[in-house]
Order: structure tokens, then sequence, then C-alpha cells
């Protein structure tokens, strides 16, 4: 059966179309140029329209195309489209009941997944976007049809939410798994540690995702996440002890960890690490020859010593190198200079040597050569860079004979080693669960390390628990992407906030939290506190007045209780801490610099030295090129770094913070924080 556009329609028209003809199962409009096959399964609507005239034909087509046909006996036309509606839709009922036994085939295989009593992982939605796009893609009906049948609607709607809400389904879903899982295992979540886990902590310890990270806010509990998160590895999941690798960044930040493990999950054969501990197990495991730190490593008065001597010998033996060093130090660093031998003034040498032992620890870091290190550099800074790093080239050889000699290995030669012997395949790692504790200070180096087990192992799971708001580590190499771009770098996972202090007032929380996230690199979260706490618990103070804010904590501060005084630098220590034994005898005060507080508490703590300008805080971004070109990049927010370990000195007390800044030349801390609402006040 066909349908022709009469001669006068077709030349009034001026359509390439003018014959329209029934297929088995489609239709085939064509023209004297042209013809157009459209199949049953690609046609979305026919409609018969009438024109002042004639009639007219008009088929859709998925991608909002549509083919016409013009200038037909208007009769013919409505005998021809209840024809061909009739069959097309006689057809369309078929192919629904295919159409609705395949989707309900997918629906009954989803339904089995979430009826697993598991967790729902990124990789499963991955799974189940795949197989709806197929089973859409394989389906006789066009899928903008399938909402017509009763048979399809429901089903199609259903399987249609994972591709569109997909995210929201599995979280709906786990939150779900989540909730039986407390309720069936209520008696662990309140045992594993002295106190029981609060929901959030809960949440975060059941993660079933192979990548996870916890945001742990200052006083969250991280620790207690740690512990619990190994014990839940044990309790539901069967792991072996030894399939579980705990890492911590500082030796006694392992044993702390140690302590807390054996005292509640009773494991001996679940150690925590630092990173230089495992890299040396397992090079030991790979080589005949166990290494040996070297005493320059460990011992810095003698590594310093020896990088000084070694500078010494250089400038007094090589004129070359005493030049280079003499502009190096004038005219970048702006020091002053004795004109001849230089290089023998004692407080030059006492200075540089921190700074020499700075430069070569990054330039060891990154373990590459002279010329990879080189090509690192920016185009602005290259020649600049160049240039320092053949200076610095001398010392760096001599470090490496001194290592030779002594048959020992430095900290960043142990990760290389070790990372070279899991990339050769020569290490087969046991863990499939790696824990990192403090996952903010991740270098990229220790990064490489854990991706490298990783890549041997694809399946071994990632939990990392860390503070992006406390990274305050970047001079010593710590990266603050690794966190804030985690899933990019680590693979995607599950994403979960601590969202209780355990440690300081709900007005301390949000004043410390409402400052940090000004920094849109940040991420995003809210903390809240078990107790309100007193109102103005920070509060600004002119630095003339801290005498008098001693007289007057003295007055009520119990003995049992700590105040912790707080600097940016070592020698912000106030003068007046040298009397406090005597002036003020019931009270315990400690000083030390803000760095140096992180992961402690005390119920007060005084922030002194908030003055701009040199030895100020924020402290000026002034740094060498070596710096520049081989720390990580920092984020572009105004004193960014700086502004998190204010955020980290705030975070230290429990009831109450003063702020002393210099009145006559303030931090431009004092005004962002009048800003959000502390007060600035003149007297305690």
């Amino acid at each position: 059966m066909e349908l022709k556009s009469t001669s006068v329609g077709q030349h009034l028209a001026q359509h390439p179309y003018n014959k329209v003809k029934m297929l088995n199962a489609g239709v085939e409009i064509s023209g004297s140029k042209h013809a157009y096959t459209i199949p049953f399964n690609q046609l979305l609507a026919i409609r018969c329209k009438r024109g002042l005239v004639w009639g007219e034909l008009e088929f859709e087509l998925p991608d909002q195309k549509v083919v016409r046909l013009h200038g037909t006996e208007w009769r013919e036309t409505q005998h021809f489209y209840h024809h061909l509606n009739g069959v097309w839709q006689q057809w369309s009922d078929e192919m629904s009941l295919i159409a609705a036994e395949v989707l309900n085939q997918q629906s009954q295989r989803i339904a089995e997944r979430l009826h697993q009593q598991r967790w729902l992982t990124h990789q499963d939605l991955d799974h189940i976007q795949v197989e709806v796009q197929s089973v859409f893609s394989s389906l006789p009906l066009p899928i903008g049809r399938l909402t017509e049948f009763t048979s399809c609607k429901a089903l199609y709607e259903s399987c249609q939410q994972w591709l569109e809400s997909g995210t929201k389904l599995v979280s709906m879903a786990n939150n779900a798994w989540v909730a039986a899982m407390l309720t069936k295992h209520r008696d662990f979540f309140e045992r594993i540690e002295s106190k029981p886990l609060n929901s959030a902590q809960c949440r975060a310890v059941i993660t079933g995702e192979k990548n996870a990270l916890v945001l742990a806010g200052a006083g969250s509990g991280k620790t207690s996440v740690i512990v619990a998160r190994a014990g839940w590895l044990l309790h539901h999941d069967s792991v072996k002890p030894d399939e579980i690798l705990l890492l911590a960044f500082g030796r006694k930040a392992a044993d702390e960890m140690n302590q807390r493990i054996q005292q509640r999950l009773k494991q001996p054969d679940i150690q925590a690490k630092t990173f230089h501990a495992l890299a040396l197990q397992i090079i030991e495991q790979c080589s005949k020859n166990v290494p040996v730190i070297s005493k320059l490593e460990t011992e810095t008065a003698q590594r310093r010593r020896f990088l000084i001597q070694q500078w010494q010998r250089l400038c007094s033996e090589q004129k070359s190198q005493a030049s280079g060093w003499k502009s190096w130090l004038s005219q970048d660093l702006g020091w002053e200079l004795d004109d001849d031998a230089f290089w023998k003034n004692d407080y030059l040498s006492e200075r540089l040597a921190v700074r020499l032992d700075y430069w070569l620890g990054l330039i060891r870091t990154h373990g590459t050569s002279q010329a990879d290190l080189i090509a690192m550099a920016p185009e602005e800074l290259r020649s600049d860079f160049q240039k320092k790093i053949r200076l610095l080239s001398p010392l760096l050889k001599a470090w490496k004979s001194a290592l030779k000699a002594e048959g020992a290995v430095d900290f960043s030669g142990l990760l290389h080693q070790a990372i070279n012997f899991i990339h050769k395949g020569k290490f087969v790692s046991p863990w499939r669960h790696i824990l990192i504790d403090e996952f903010q200070d991740l270098s990229p180096q220790r990064a490489a390390l854990i991706n490298a087990l990783r890549d041997r192992h694809p399946e071994t799971s990632l939990f990392a628990v860390g503070d992006d708001w406390q990274s305050i580590y970047r001079f010593s190499g710590s990266e603050q992407a690794l966190t804030s771009d985690f899933s990019r770098i680590f693979g995607i996972g599950d994403r979960c906030s601590l969202d209780t202090t355990y440690r300081f007032s709900q007005e301390i929380s949000d004043i410390s939290s409402r400052y940090i996230q000004q920094n849109p690199a940040q991420l995003k979260r809210t903390m809240n506190s078990l107790f309100q706490g007193e109102r103005n618990s920070i509060t600004v103070l002119p630095d003339t007045q801290l005498e008098a804010l001693f007289n007057k904590l003295s007055s009520y501060v119990k003995p049992d209780e700590k105040i912790m005084v707080l600097g940016r630098y070592h020698y912000s220590r106030p003068e007046i801490l040298a009397k406090a034994s005597t002036r003020w005898p019931k009270l315990h005060i400690e000083f030390m610099t803000i760095h140096a507080s992180k992961g402690l508490q005390a119920d007060y703590v005084v922030v002194v030295g908030l003055q701009s300008g040199r030895d100020g805080f924020p402290a000026n971004q002034s740094s060498s090129v070596i710096e520049r070109v081989l720390l990580p990049q920092s984020d572009d927010f105004p004193d960014a770094e700086e502004r998190r370990l204010l955020y980290v000195a705030l975070t230290r007390a429990k009831n109450q913070v003063w702020l002393m800044q210099n009145t006559a030349s303030p931090s431009a801390f004092v005004k962002q924080l009048s800003d959000i609402g502390v007060a600035v006040k003149r007297k305690p």
C-alpha cells in the first residue's frame, strides 16, 4: 500500500518526498532523487494533518527529527494513515510485551543486588548503569515510546532512575544497609572504643568502598575510627590481621596507634608503621643487603655540620662557587657578607646550614637527575633555578659519597628503593586493606609508594583519614591536592565527614569553620560540638595585655587545667614566660609553635605574635626559587596555608582562645576574624 502526492500538490510543495510506501515493519518515503526508510523501531509518532487543500503525513523520529510528505489528496491521506497506524500499533503492542520482559529481567537483576545485604559501591553503580544502557539499546521499541505502554511504563521508569539518579539511589540503599548493620552489630560499635562511636564515625567505619576519604575535623575522634575500622574488617569482613596495613607519619604517632590497637583489638599481628619503616620492610624482603639509615639523616646537628663544612670547602677551593654563592646570598637573600672569605663567618654558616639542609632535602625527595629537576621549572624560573641547582649539585654529590662511605641510605633513598622493588615485581604485597592516619600530610613520594602497592593489587582498599583544614606541612613536601582531589588521584570512592568534635565548644567550632571555609579550595562540611561554651570563646586582645590576662586566668583556672601559649615561630615565646613559674605558680603554662601543637589540646589557648611584616603571622610568602619549583603547588587563596595554621591554633582549645595582637602593626587575621564576629577587646 502506498500514498502519492498529486502532481499539483507536488509542484506547489516543492518537497523532496512525493510518495510513501508501507513495508513489512516500516515505511519508505521517496522522491525523484531521495528515498528514506523508517523502520517501526525508530518511529515515535505518526500524525495526519489537513491543510487548506491537501493532506500531510508527519513521521517523528528520535533526536527531534521529523520527515514529512506534503500535497496528498486528503481522503487518500486519511485512509492510508488509519491503515498504517493500525498496523504500527499492532506491531507496537507485540513489541511492548517483549520489551516488558527484558525490562523486568533487568529490574530483577537490580533487585538481587539490593538484597545482597552489602554495601553498594561506585563500581556496582557503574555495572548497573552499563546494564541498563545495554538493555535499552536492545529493546525493539524506541526508548521515547516506552511510557505509552502499561506493561513497560513502571519498569522503564525504575530502570531510567538508575541512569538519572543512580548516586542518590545507591546512597539510600547504603544508608539502609548501615542502619541494619548498626542494629545487628550494636555491641561492636558500643564496645570497640572506650566510648560508643557516634553515627558519623560508624558510617565511616562501615563503608564498603574500595577508596574512602574520611574527613576528620579537629577533635572528632579520628584514631577511634581507624582502630574501629581495623576491628570491623576483622569482625565483619573476616579479614586476616596480616592483610591490614596501618600507616602513620611519625614514630610517636605509630606507637600511640599500636597501643590503642593492642588495647582495643588485642591483635599483635596488626602493627602501625611509619612510611620509612614500611619502605625498610619492603627492601629487607627484596635485598640481601639490609639498609642502614645514615647517621647524617638521623642526627640533625651532625647533618648540618657536614653540609656547611662541604660548603666552606667548595667556596675556599673554587672561585666560581664562592662567586655564585656570594651573589645568591647577598642579592637574592639580602644577607650582609664580609668582603673576603665570607664563608668563614660563623654566624653566616650557622644561618645557612638550616637553608642547605632544607634545600638539599627537597632535591633528595624528588630523587631525579639534575637535568630532570631543571626541566620541572617553569620557563620564567628555569634560568635562575638552573644556576642554583648547579651550586647545590656538588653538595649533593658530597652527600651521596658520604652515604656510600658509610654504607647507608637516607630516608628519601629508602622510599625510592622500595618503590623500585615494587615496580619490578620483586615485592609481593600481603596487604588488602591500607589505613592511613593524618592523610592531609601525605607527600607525592609517599603517595607514589601507596600507589605502587595498589598497582600490583588493584583490589587493595584505601581508607584515608585526614583533614584538609589542617594541612600545614607544605614546606616539608605535603600536598593538599592529594586530599582535596582524592577521587581523581586514588580512584572514585566514598567521602564522609566526622561531624562532631569532642574537644571544643560550638562557638569555637562555628567561628573556626566559617573562617577556614572562606577559602573555596577547602572541602566544605559542618562541625558540631557537644557543648555550646562561653560567649566570646575567641577574643582578640592587645599583646600588651598578656600579663593582665595571666593574672585573670590565675583567679579561676584549676590546677589540673592546661594553658597552651602558641607562636608562629620558636622565637615568638613571650619574655614574660621566663617568670611564669614564680609569678603564677599555680598555672600550668606551656609554650610551643603552632606546628608542634598539632594533635595536642589544652583547656585554654593563647596565640601570640599576631602582627604584620617580618616575623609576622601570617608569615611573608617569600621563598627561594628552589622552593618555588620543588614544593607542591599552593592554592591561590591569599595566605591559604597560614590560615590553616591559624585554624589549628584556634582548635587546640577546649574552653577559650585569646589572640594577642600588635595594635601598632596588627595582623591581617585580626580584621578577617572581626568581620565574622570575633570580639576585639582592649582588656581581658
